[in-house]
């Protein structure tokens, strides 16, 4: 196979690749990588740029860690991959022993798929199935939170937020469901039993049509990078046992120590119904993604006609995937991650600290490994890319959202450096878009 130049590469993708959420007549030219170690890319021309994205959220332990990387090669010996019907192999069963024995109590079931957005479809199947195994398919509507962002496959699509969720386009052909207001208490706010009034009502109100409600714990993502009370989420699963619905936990961006907590359920000391797990899953090494429920689900759903849960991924359980899963989840665990998810929240809070006094700021927040510069108004997404490559970072905002969510590996060095340059490019208002 013939080697590339990065002029090459650059002209078969402005050719011919399609990158998420862009344009084919307008492409934002990207940059080309060769090689990423630890929490550095290098790119063809030899510049370094510290990530400041984890590769959206997944890289934890950092690029090319040799744990991760052995763990890869040593599978790829043995089995790359098998179907799943029908069959089952010790990495699928090491990783869903450690998800079992770590995840929220309660959840003793794990659907392995391979991707969040089929995690999330998997999640709200398994609700409507349940429902229907007990005798009432009209639950089939799920209640979810504005602000929301669930993925982009069409189920998860009708349960994102439709203007912030990115997805306004195909409102008129998703399913119907229920929306409830954001949550407005922030996570350190005093809690006013007013912020969960909508959810209650909602439920109050349609009830005997909803399968479940849907939401990110803690911190709503994509829709918004919003920190909200823990006892919001508190609030949430009493209100959705009164009222007789299943809790589904989207955990695909906060699992596995984003947020100082294992799981942001811990925050509120609640179990779900149902869980979602991806990105981090498997320290962003490869894709996988899990769906962890309750024996009670399951065994309604299989105690009934067809008597089956009905989805099966071809690349269900990959022995790959799963064995640097499992590798990424033990080392995770046998490190001092907590210790260095404080020092991660501590350097982010003092490292974007000054950007709060820059005129176009509207809020600096930090939560966990989770470090937020809203904009009062969007970024010009070419420009200020440009900017923090040519400051030696890559950090990749949306909206009005610069954000960074680094490896944990990072160092108190590098992250200083991190949060600085990004402070300096947020400086310039000519980056950012001036109202109408």
């Amino acid at each position: 196979m013939e080697k590339l130049t990065a002029e090459h590469i650059l002209d078969i993708d402005r050719q011919h690749i399609w990158h998420p959420y862009s344009s084919m007549t307008q492409p934002l030219p990207p940059q080309v990588v060769t090689s990423a170690s630890g929490v550095r890319l290098t790119l063809a021309d030899g510049k370094e740029l510290i990530d400041g994205m984890a590769s959206w959220w997944s890289v934890i332990h950092g690029y090319s860690h040799p744990t991760l990387v052995n763990a890869l090669k040593d599978q790829a010996e043995k089995m790359s991959h098998v179907m799943f019907g029908g069959l089952t192999h010790e990495p699928a069963a090491q990783l869903t022993k450690q998800l079992v024995e770590l995840s929220p109590a309660g959840l003793q079931k794990v659907f392995l798929s391979d991707s969040g957005s089929v995690a999330i479809e998997v999640a709200m199947k398994m609700a409507i199935q349940y429902w229907y195994a007990k005798g009432k398919p009209e639950k089939h509507k799920m209640l979810t939170l504005r602000s929301g962002y669930h993925g982009d496959t069409f189920a998860a699509m009708s349960v994102c937020d439709p203007v912030t969720g990115m997805h306004e386009l195909f409102t008129g052909v998703l399913t119907k469901q229920l929306f409830a207001a954001a949550p407005q208490c922030g996570f350190h706010d005093n809690w006013d039993e007013r912020d969960i009034s909508d959810l209650k009502q909602q439920l109050e109100n349609h009830h005997a049509e909803i399968a479940a409600v849907i939401l990110e714990p803690i911190v709503q993502g994509t829709g918004g990078m919003n920190f909200y009370s823990p006892d919001y989420l508190r609030r949430a699963r009493e209100l959705c046992d009164e009222f007789n619905v299943l809790l589904i936990c989207d955990e695909i961006a906060t699992g596995f120590g984003r947020t100082g907590k294992l799981f942001a359920c811990e925050h509120a000391d609640i179990s779900p119904d149902i869980l979602c797990l991806g990105k981090t899953l498997t320290g962003g090494m490869m894709t996988l993604a899990a769906t962890l429920t309750t024996e009670q689900v399951s065994q309604t759903i299989c105690n009934a006609t067809p008597g089956v849960f009905m989805h099966g991924p071809t690349f269900m359980g990959n022995p790959l995937a799963c064995r640097v899963a499992s590798a990424s989840i033990e080392l995770l665990i046998n490190s001092p991650w907590q210790q260095n998810i404080r020092t991660l929240e501590a350097g982010l809070k003092t490292g974007l600290a000054p950007a709060a006094d820059i005129p176009h700021v509207k809020e600096v927040r930090v939560l966990g490994g989770i470090g937020v510069v809203e904009m009062k108004n969007p970024v010009k997404m070419q420009a200020i890319t440009e900017a923090f490559v040519a400051e030696g970072i890559w950090v990749r905002p949306f909206g009005t959202l610069v954000y960074l969510m680094p490896p944990y590996t990072i160092s108190q060095e590098d992250l200083a450096s991190l949060t600085a340059r990004l402070v300096k490019v947020a400086t310039d208002p000519t980056l950012f878009t001036t109202p109408e």
